[in-house]
Formats: structure tokens, sequence, C-alpha cells
């Protein structure tokens, strides 16, 4: 099977596009995806996940507006063209996200941070991941895919 066959299958399953990740703990923790077609903020309720605690895959969720969704996308081609460049041997520099390593992520991460915070009236939702490839670190967005249903 093909990644986009296998993609197209996952979509028809009601799973949607992952647009960045920002943290991950053996899943993804924070970042941003599309909850019923709309691009939003997520953020796992839990710091980090266990195996063995039936709620780590609830996380909260908002929406997130086009602009910052655009910045959102360039600090993630910063990241995604480091790893990128790690695995050829050529990144000369630490990761990014070190602060004081890459001046327009830095910019990116100040104008960002704010936006990032869950707002009160964050819905909460529970998370069912699935991965169609093995490039978690696309330039265009993490290869892994979401869906979601309302809490327990």
């Amino acid at each position: 099977m093909t990644e986009n066959s296998e993609r197209l299958m996952l979509v028809r399953a009601g799973f949607e596009r992952v647009h960045v990740e920002h943290d991950w703990y053996d899943g993804p923790r924070k970042g941003i995806a599309d909850v019923q077609g709309t691009p939003h903020y997520f953020e796992a309720i839990h710091d980090h996940w266990h195996p063995d605690d039936p709620y780590d895959d609830e996380y909260l969720v908002w929406p997130i507006d086009e602009a910052s969704l655009s910045l959102e996308r360039e600090q993630s081609a910063i990241v995604a063209d480091w790893y990128k460049r790690l695995a050829e041997g050529t990144a000369t520099t630490g990761f990014p996200g070190d602060g004081g390593v890459d001046r327009r992520y830095d910019e990116l991460q100040a104008l960002l941070g704010p936006r990032r915070e869950a707002p009160a009236d964050a819905r909460r939702l529970v998370a069912e991941w699935k991965t169609p490839a093995e490039d978690r670190y696309d330039v265009e967005a993490p290869a892994y895919m979401v869906r979601w249903r309302q809490e327990r």
C-alpha cells in the first residue's frame, strides 16, 4: 500500500491533518491539527505519556488564526530543515529551539509563545493518532494524523 492510499483511507476514517508539532513525548503532546477541518492548537492535558494512564489521550484544543498558522509553519520549517541537515551530517549549529541558535526562530518564539497558551474556553477532546509514513519531520507537516472525539 502506498503512503497516499493509506493517507486517503485514514481521511475516509475521519483522521485529519496535523500541521505543526511543538512537543513529542512518546507521542504528540502539543502542536496544531485540524479539528473538524479547521486548524486548532492542541495540548495534552498530562505532561508525560504513560501506558497505564487511560486519560493520556485527552487534549485541550482551541482555534488558531491564519496569520498565526503561517508563522507557526515558518517556525516548523526551520526545525524540519535542521533535522534534515542533522540527518545529512551538515547541521553546524545546535537545535534552533535551544535559543540563541537561529535568530528568526527566536523571533517567532517570542511572537507565538502567548498564543500557545490554552484559553479558559478551550475544548477538551480525546485524540487517536495514526502514522501513515515514517518521516515525522517533513518540511510541509508531520506525517501522522489525528482523529478527535468528545472527552470521556
